[in-house]
């Protein structure tokens, strides 16, 4: 029964995993730019020591071995990764709003006390000198660094392009960059993205790569709640039956002991 046991065992461990990253999309399904976290399954084998035994010549073995080799397959969580579709556009009017539209591999870069990072979320904010940065405090990044917009600027635009004009005037291009492999980039926190450890990221131009600029707009989160609620029901079903097994496994193996003991 150690085998059952075991397998709801691990069973339930893995619709755990998987429950948290559920939970997560529904929680940030309100976050601008949000890209929600999918999880890959594989099958992992479970070897024995007579799984390995050869024999020189297999093809003339005078017998088969004892017991026969049973590799047993469990499906496992492989690797999480970051769906990175498009999300829909939510208009706020606000001139500091901006969505990237056109290619889901530009991003906005913001300088943060860590570095700089890129980022989805285009919601962003002035701070009391002009510099246009996110709301927590990370600046967006323009052709020459920093944006600022003068005191006393009554109207702000910015074209798809980027071209940011306060009262017509020109005063600077807010930059998108494009990464050629999104499987390199992973999360860092804050709705920020960053290059995987060891892993080298090339950046080019978001504009040359058909992404624009929409003023007065967010992206919305990719996350489908419907789909992540029926996912979580199921999930919690599943955690829900691999209990039983642990459980059901358990009550035979007292069983079990309590008959061979009474025999003995």
């Amino acid at each position: 029964m150690q085998d059952a046991l075991f397998s709801g065992l691990f069973g339930a461990l893995t619709t755990e995993h998987r429950l948290n990253y559920i939970a997560n999309n529904l929680a940030n399904v309100n976050t601008h730019g949000y890209k929600r976290d999918t999880l890959a399954f594989s099958d992992t084998m479970a070897y024995y020591a007579h799984d390995e035994i050869r024999e020189p010549l297999m093809n003339v073995r005078s017998k088969s071995l004892f017991p026969e080799p049973k590799n047993l397959a469990r499906s496992r969580i492989a690797v999480s990764n970051v769906d990175f579709g498009q999300g829909s556009m939510k208009v706020t009017g606000d001139p500091l709003d901006l969505a990237i539209a056109g290619n889901e591999n530009a991003f906005f870069k913001v300088e943060t006390p860590n570095g700089q990072f890129l980022t989805r979320n285009g919601h962003f904010v002035l701070s009391s000198d002009g510099t246009i940065m996110t709301p927590q405090g990370f600046v967006l990044q323009g052709d020459g660094g920093a944006i600022q917009i003068p005191a006393g600027t009554r109207a702000i635009t910015i074209s798809g392009d980027g071209q940011v004009h306060a009262d017509q005037e020109l005063i600077g291009r807010v930059q998108l960059f494009s990464v050629d492999n999104l499987k390199n980039m992973e999360k860092f926190g804050h709705n920020l993205f960053k290059p995987r450890d060891n892993v080298n990221v090339e950046e080019g131009d978001g504009y040359q790569q058909g992404a624009r600029v929409e003023q007065g707009f967010v992206e919305a989160a990719n996350v489908e709640v419907v789909t992540e609620m029926v996912n979580m029901i199921e999930t919690n079903r599943q955690f829900e039956a691999y209990q039983k097994i642990m459980q059901t496994a358990d009550t035979l193996d007292k069983a079990c002991n309590d008959k061979v003991g009474k025999r003995v």
